[in-house]
């Protein structure tokens, strides 16, 4: 098979579609009251989401499954330093700085574990992408001493992010399907929260679960959709995996709004320039791919 490997306009249009569920299904997590019970009823809706995309779809090929399980244990990793970002910070500062760290983070990885090149062009509108993602959380001013575990977590959880993007960009090309790379991926990675709330809450956790199944569920589908559609773009153009983890990361352009409607945190002109720095990052990528 011959693999396109430049980004074409369906793939930025397809990863930009990820990048707006992506921020939806954070909203709505960072939304729940126990944000502990929100993730799990998320973790629940991948299992029964993915077992019906399993069903459906051929096995991965042998060689993918190392890159399926070390994939899962990485997002539940990031689930888990995900949670903890929305426990210690606000949204609108978390999300950006966690999303923000992943697309050069990416691009290191890429260069120096799969010694992939960096053209110029994309390397420009990698760091300028980066470089209005970071401003985005400092737009609400500059970090103090009490908010350090918080930022910790978030960089850690940008680190995860592009652990996993690594690994997928490169897992999937194994797996011969992209649906049965996701679902599987997903399915294993939805059981272990649950399990574990199970063992900890018992019959209590089902209280706990009932007044926000529907949240939870939506937010897992739109999480879903999401990374599948990123996951074929990896697949699609397997040598721009920076460039795909820096347009996926728009998403907090779209995060930083719901922040201020939804959560009534302050937008302001810092927030309204670094938007526009992110949107010049995405011209550069897409015209170093043309």
């Amino acid at each position: 098979m011959a693999w396109v490997t430049p980004m074409t306009l369906s793939v930025v249009l397809v990863v930009l579609a990820a990048a707006i569920l992506h921020s939806a299904w954070n909203a709505l997590a960072h939304s729940a009251g126990d944000k502990l019970v929100g993730f799990v009823l998320i973790d629940l809706g991948y299992v029964g989401c993915a077992a019906m995309v399993v069903c459906l779809s051929p096995l991965p090929d042998p060689s993918a499954w190392p890159f399926i399980a070390l994939s899962a244990t990485l997002q539940v990793a990031y689930q888990l330093s995900l949670l903890r970002c929305y426990r210690l910070g606000d949204f609108g500062q978390m999300y950006p700085l966690a999303r923000g760290t992943s697309p050069w983070a990416t691009a290191v990885l890429s260069v120096t574990v799969l010694d992939q090149p960096l053209p110029v062009g994309q390397l420009v509108g990698v760091m300028t992408l980066s470089l209005g993602l970071l401003a985005l959380t400092l737009a609400q001013g500059v970090p103090g001493r009490k908010q350090m575990p918080a930022l910790v977590a978030a960089v850690a959880t940008g680190l995860l992010i592009a652990s996993y993007t690594v690994v997928d960009g490169v897992g999937v090309r194994h797996s011969g399907s992209v649906p049965a790379y996701v679902g599987w991926m997903f399915l294993l990675q939805g059981l272990p929260l649950p399990l574990v709330m199970v063992a900890r809450r018992r019959r209590a956790l089902l209280a706990d679960l009932r007044p926000m199944w529907g949240r939870g569920i939506l937010g897992a589908v739109l999480s879903l959709i999401a990374y599948g559609l990123v996951v074929w773009a990896q697949y699609q153009a397997p040598d721009s995996l920076p460039s795909i983890a820096a347009l996926r990361e728009t998403s907090i352009v779209l995060a930083a709004v719901i922040a201020a409607v939804h959560f009534r945190e302050r937008f302001g002109h810092l927030r309204t320039a670094a938007s526009t720095i992110v949107l010049a990052g995405i011209a550069i990528l897409e015209l170093a791919h043309n």
